[in-house]
C-alpha cells in the first residue's frame, strides 16, 4: 500500500496514456491485417499487401487527395487571417475590442451541427444550393480553423515580453527589422502550433463538411459510406500514416529546441 501510495500519479498516468494509445495501436495493428472478410473487424493474419498497395480503392485515394487539398488550403488562409486577427486585438486599441474577443470563441462553443447547418442555411440562401462542393467546404473550415488559430496565436503574443522589442529599437532597428528578427521568430511556434491545429481540424471533419459538400466526397465522409459494406485496410494505413506524421513533427520541434537551448547556453 505504501508503494501504491508513492506511485499512484504514476500509475494513473500510464493508465490515461495507455487509454488514449490503445486505439492507435489497433489502428497500426489492423493497417497490416490480412482479413478473411470486409464484414469483420478482426487481425486474421499479418500482411504488406495494404502498404503496396494503399490506393486499391481509388475512390479512397480521391477522398484523401481532396481532403487534404482541402486542409492545406484551409489551413493557409486560416492561419495568415487568424494572425493577423491576433495581432490586432493584443496591439492595438480600436472599439469593438472586447466584442470581437467574445465572437471569436462562438465558432469553437458552438456545435458542429449548428455550424454546419447555419452555413448550409446561408449558402442556400445566397443561391449557392445547386453548387455545394469544394469551394463551400473551403469557406466553412476557414471559418471554424479562423477561431482556433486566433486563440492560439494570441496566447502565444499576451506572453511575450514587450521588453525584448523596446530593446531591439534601442538598438537602433527598424519597425520592419524588429518584427522580422525578433517579434515574428518568438512568435511562430504558436503560429505553427495553430496551422497544425487547423490542418487537423479541416482533415477530420465531417459533421460540418457533410451538410455542406454536394457530391464532393472528402475522407472522412469516404469512410463513413463504406463503412456500411465493410472498411478496407487501406484506410488504416492512411490513419497510420499521419499518426507517424504528427510524431515526426513533435518530436522534431523538441529537437530543434533543445538544440537551440544547446546553442544558447554554450554562447
Amino acid at each position: 500500500m505504501r508503494w501504491l501510495r508513492e506511485n499512484l500519479v504514476l500509475l494513473l498516468g500510464l493508465a490515461v496514456l495507455a487509454y488514449t494509445f490503445v486505439p492507435i495501436a489497433i489502428v497500426v495493428l489492423m493497417s497490416f491485417n490480412d482479413p478473411s472478410s470486409r464484414l469483420i473487424y478482426q487481425f486474421d493474419g499479418f500482411t504488406l499487401h495494404n502498404w503496396l498497395n494503399p490506393c486499391e480503392d481509388p475512390s479512397m485515394c480521391h477522398a484523401l487527395g481532396r481532403s487534404i487539398e482541402i486542409g492545406l488550403v484551409a489551413t493557409l488562409v486560416s492561419t495568415i487571417l487568424g494572425t493577423l486577427a491576433a495581432f490586432a486585438l493584443v496591439r492595438h486599441e480600436f472599439r469593438g475590442r472586447s466584442a470581437s474577443n467574445l465572437l471569436i470563441f462562438l465558432p469553437m462553443a458552438a456545435p458542429e451541427i449548428v455550424l454546419g447547418s447555419s452555413l448550409l442555411a446561408l449558402f442556400v440562401a445566397s443561391g449557392f444550393a445547386g453548387q455545394l462542393g469544394f469551394w463551400t467546404i473551403l469557406i466553412a473550415h476557414i471559418m471554424f480553423c479562423l477561431s482556433f488559430v486566433v486563440v492560439t496565436v494570441r496566447a502565444r503574443l499576451a506572453g511575450l515580453d514587450d521588453n525584448l522589442e523596446q530593446a531591439a529599437m534601442d538598438l537602433y532597428a527598424t519597425p520592419s527589422q524588429t518584427f522580422w528578427r525578433v517579434t515574428f521568430p518568438l512568435v511562430f511556434p504558436g503560429i505553427l502550433g495553430a496551422a497544425l491545429l487547423s490542418f487537423s481540424l479541416s482533415f477530420d471533419d465531417f459533421i460540418i463538411t457533410n451538410l455542406n459538400a454536394g457530391n464532393t466526397t472528402t475522407f472522412p465522409m469516404y469512410v463513413w459510406g463504406v463503412a456500411q459494406r465493410g472498411v478496407p485496410m487501406q484506410v488504416n494505413v492512411v490513419g497510420t500514416v499521419m499518426f507517424l506524421i504528427s510524431v515526426l513533427i513533435v518530436v522534431g520541434g523538441e529537437v530543434n529546441s533543445r538544440r537551440r537551448s544547446a546553442k544558447l547556453a554554450a554562447r
